[in-house]
């Protein structure tokens, strides 16, 4: 059987640790990069988490690096919501051996992924579960890579006008991801990939909730679901704002298309100014992605639970 290669690139808040922590347990899969992107998460401890992580997880003894983005913020996230990432990289148990030994790759997240995937012996699956704007660049430095990219399973944007900015210059229609850097989510949008979107209206069935925690609870005999445990114990829900595992979502359908019940065809442009800058919308002349409206909750909590009973 031949194995699937997998590129992933993530913005280091905790659904993307966890989503890496997916990525290095699942069977059948070959992770062929790493690589963090100083978005929902500060950058440098998200790229020394993402190593300890490695150093610990990686069950498959896939031949790993992590790269770090040299891309920019044209908005960016709020700076309490980044926090965690710190906190996150504090856990004993990532730092009880005393050493990192998975090295920074030596390109910068754009080229890195621009080299892995032309080194790679078959087509890849891109999952991305930050901003887009790696891919843009890597695009622009390479359009070749098209050719060897299967799909790009992309956690971003709403299609639905429901945003989750809340900010002076928005006007609250985007998501943050769509929102951090619409130029290159545009630049994405008129290339000829195969792109399957988790927007923020995809996942209202998997909110994270206390039931969720107290059943990693009692599983945490198992490192991996300890380490999810301790981690989503950082996010406190404002009460009546639920947290989802959007992140999760787009990995876990990359990994497990069934997981997906049911998704819509959509054609999709993007707003690159003004309050509505970042704004994604349906148009005739759009570019043509699936959008996953709905999950198999039972079958997406009995996979993940498979996955990190590994460790």
């Amino acid at each position: 059987m031949h194995m699937k290669n997998i590129y992933f690139n993530h913005d280091g808040n905790i659904d993307d640790l966890v989503s890496l922590l997916i990525l290095l347990q699942a069977p059948d899969i070959k992770l062929i990069g790493v690589s963090a992107i100083d978005a929902d998460g500060y950058i440098e401890p998200s790229v020394d988490a993402c190593r300890k992580m490695i150093d610990l997880f990686n069950l498959r003894n896939d031949n790993l690096e992590v790269a770090k983005s040299t891309s920019r913020a044209v908005h960016q996230f709020p700076n309490e919501w980044r926090m965690a990432t710190y906190s996150f990289n504090y856990f004993p148990m990532l730092n009880e051996s005393g050493t990192i030994k998975t090295p920074i790759a030596k390109l910068p997240a754009h080229l890195d992924m621009v080299d892995k995937i032309k080194k790679a012996d078959d087509m890849v699956d891109l999952i991305m579960t930050g901003p887009i704007t790696d891919l843009a660049r890597a695009l622009k430095a390479d359009p070749s890579i098209q050719e060897k990219i299967n799909k790009v399973y992309w956690m971003g944007g709403s299609l639905n006008g429901h945003g989750n900015v809340m900010s002076v210059d928005a006007d609250g229609t985007q998501e943050w991801n769509a929102f951090w850097d619409s130029q290159s989510v545009a630049t994405v949008l008129e290339s000829d990939l195969k792109i399957q979107m988790v927007g923020l209206e995809s996942t209202e069935e998997l909110p994270l909730t206390d039931e969720l925690r107290m059943h990693w609870a009692k599983m945490r005999q198992f490192p991996a679901i300890d380490l999810i445990g301790l981690g989503y114990s950082l996010i406190v829900s404002i009460p009546g704002a639920e947290l989802y595992l959007w992140d999760v979502l787009t990995t876990m359908s990359a990994l497990y298309p069934e997981v997906v019940t049911s998704s819509i065809e959509a054609k999709a442009k993007i707003i690159t100014s003004g309050l509505a800058d970042g704004r994604m919308y349906k148009a005739d002349d759009g570019k043509k992605l699936t959008l996953v409206t709905s999950a198999n909750k039972e079958l997406f909590f009995q996979k993940m639970d498979e996955i990190l009973k590994r460790s």
